[in-house]
């Protein structure tokens, strides 16, 4: 079986000073999970640990760097799924929590239960004797000063909602498991409670070993709308390879309720794709011992595993 991992930084608009913050981020999530596949560990455990280095990552919208909402607090979505059984895990509008994927994973397999959210979230958390981190430890500078702009507007304008950074990983490993993980601080100033696609099986997320695993990124409310996440792997059931599945889901968002965002898929062949609607999208995947690498439309570079681990710490 073909090892292989593919992750996103989120859909959008990445300005140019952040680029490169954001293409190391999404290489070292990539590279981190590639070597649990190596050394023979499951896809869920790479899927989980390429986001939660993407959370402690502030170039990214979830955990630390996540937005804030409208009363300046950090509120975070998560959700992974693993394909082998279709089990699942998700949170929602959780606070001071460093890494909620690791929070969705114990909902997972410590739970009956498929979702928890806010107090119930928190106080599960604390059961598990998950760390609790101030909120404050979770804002950046740049979150608080969006923020602050934002309350000047009686809207949201799309500048403020750009670089957003929703991030995601989908893999597949040695047993031929396939498994997805995404995790967001959601949209800037969003109303207290609010939740987003990423939380939500079938939106935000989907693995289904007979088919592939997907994550997603973009608006959350359009991705909800068409279901992305098994959109995208519906195509791929009727026969379309990964990525003219992904762009046929990305259509169907953007003709039918104007929507714009990414999706990144794997077969259960261990093929992938990472596409995008927006003007950009970070994303890395590693097959082959080959790092790929790319952030706008048609951009992909490629290095050797060995070469891109002489330049990034893990």
């Amino acid at each position: 079986m073909n090892l292989a991992i593919v992750v996103h930084g989120g859909a959008g608009k990445i300005l140019k000073e952040r680029e490169e913050g954001s293409r190391s981020g999404v290489k070292r999530a990539a590279l981190k999970g590639y070597s649990i596949l190596k050394q023979g560990g499951s896809a869920l455990d790479a899927v989980e640990e390429a986001v939660r280095i993407m959370e402690n990552d502030p170039h990214f919208n979830a955990g630390h760097g996540s937005v804030l909402n409208e009363t300046g607090e950090v509120e975070m979505d998560a959700i992974i799924m693993d394909g082998k059984n279709l089990a699942s895990g998700a949170v929602s509008a959780v606070k001071c929590i460093a890494n909620p994927i690791k929070l969705a994973r114990l909902v997972m397999e410590k739970t009956d239960h498929m979702l928890l959210t806010d107090q119930g979230a928190f106080a599960f958390a604390r059961a598990m004797g998950v760390p609790e981190v101030p909120g404050e430890s979770l804002i950046t500078e740049r979150s608080r000063e969006r923020w602050r702009k934002n309350l000047e507007t009686s809207s949201s304008p799309p500048e403020l909602q750009k670089d957003l950074g929703t991030v995601g990983a989908v893999a597949i490993d040695s047993a031929g498991n396939v498994a997805c993980a995404t995790s967001t601080g959601g949209l800037t100033n969003k109303r207290v409670g609010r939740v987003g696609d990423t939380a939500c099986i079938g939106s935000g997320g989907y693995a289904d070993n007979n088919v592939g695993a997907t994550s997603t990124t973009g608006h959350g409310e359009s991705i909800m709308k068409v279901v992305l996440a098994r959109l995208s792997l519906y195509y791929m059931e009727q026969g379309k390879p990964p990525e003219e599945a992904a762009d046929a889901a990305l259509n169907i968002m953007k003709t039918r309720v104007g929507g714009l965002g990414g999706v990144i898929v794997i077969s259960n062949s261990g093929d992938w794709a990472a596409r995008f609607s927006t003007e950009n999208m970070s994303w890395a995947a590693v097959k082959d011992d080959q790092l790929l690498c790319g952030i706008s439309a048609g951009e992909r570079y490629t290095q050797s595993v060995e070469e891109a681990l002489s330049s990034i710490e893990l």
